[in-house]
C-alpha cells in the first residue's frame, strides 16, 4: 500500500482565547495545534520533526508519538456535517495523507517516507483540545464515536520528509488490527474475545489496558475529562 504526504506541519506552542471571555470554549488555552504548512524537507528524529512542539508533555509527543497522521478524505465528510469548513490541518496534525485512512492503516505498519523509516504504534486519542480548535463542544467526542481520530508513528530511522512524499509501506506484522478496528475494541463495540485479544496483544498501548479491562469487567467508562475538559 502508498500513501502520500499532502500536507506537511510543523508548530509551536502558544496561547489562543481571551482571558476576561465568559464562554467556556472561548477562554484562554495554550497549544501546539495551529501548525503551518511548510514545503521545506523537515528533518524527523525519534522524538519528532524538528521545529514542531507539543503543549502537554504528558499526553502528547514523545517517541512513541513522534509523528502523528490524519487522513484527508475526513475533512469535507467533517464540513458537511457540521455545516461549516473544517479545514485540513486544524486537527493538529503532523501530515496529512492521501490513499490511506484508519480501515487500510494497521498498527505496527512499517513505511518508508522519504529518507526516514516509521512504525505506526498507536492509534491518536482525541482529547478536548481538538473540540476548542475547532469551536465545536462535541468534536473530540465525535472523533471518538467514529474512530476517524488519525494514528501515531514512532520513527526507526531518522530522515528527511517533506510535502509530495509517498508512504511505501515495508511490513504488515498485524493485517488483521487496522486502527480502526483497534478504536472499535477499545469502544467496546465488538466482542469480549476481540476486547481480550486487544488487551493480551503485545501491540496493545499500556495506557489502553485500564480501560480495556473495564470494558471486560462490564464496568462504565467515563472519558469525559479527556473528551470536555474545560469546555464545560
Amino acid at each position: 500500500m502508498v500513501g502520500q504526504i499532502q500536507k506537511l506541519y510543523i508548530g509551536k506552542v502558544r496561547q489562543h482565547g481571551n482571558a476576561g471571555a465568559k464562554e467556556l470554549m472561548e477562554q484562554t488555552w495554550t497549544t501546539a495545534m495551529y501548525k503551518q504548512e511548510t514545503d521545506t524537507p523537515v528533518w524527523l528524529g525519534k522524538e519528532g520533526l524538528e521545529g514542531d512542539a507539543v503543549a502537554d508533555t504528558r499526553h502528547h509527543g514523545g517517541a512513541e508519538k513522534a509523528l502523528f497522521a490524519y487522513a484527508v478524505t475526513h475533512y469535507p465528510v467533517f464540513s458537511e456535517h457540521y455545516q461549516q469548513e473544517i479545514h485540513v490541518g486544524s486537527n493538529g496534525e503532523n501530515i496529512a495523507v492521501t490513499g490511506m485512512d484508519e480501515d487500510t492503516v494497521c498498527i505496527g505498519d512499517i513505511y518508508k517516507i522519504g529518507d526516514a523509516i516509521v512504525k505506526v504504534a498507536q492509534p491518536r486519542r482525541p482529547c478536548w483540545k481538538t473540540s476548542r480548535r475547532q469551536g465545536i463542544v462535541d468534536f473530540s467526542v465525535m472523533l471518538e464515536e467514529t474512530g476517524k481520530a488519525g494514528w501515531h508513528y514512532r520513527v526507526l530511522k531518522e530522515g528527511y520528509i517533506q510535502q509530495g512524499d509517498m508512504l511505501e509501506l515495508q511490513e504488515r506484522p498485524y493485517p488483521n488490527w487496522t486502527i480502526q478496528r483497534m478504536n472499535d475494541t477499545l469502544r467496546g463495540a465488538t466482542d469480549i474475545a476481540s476486547l481480550k485479544e486487544l488487551q493480551e496483544a503485545p501491540f496493545t498501548p499500556e495506557s489502553w489496558h485500564g480501560t480495556l479491562a473495564k470494558r471486560i469487567a462490564g464496568e462504565p467508562v467515563d472519558d469525559t475529562a479527556r473528551l470536555y475538559g474545560p469546555n464545560i
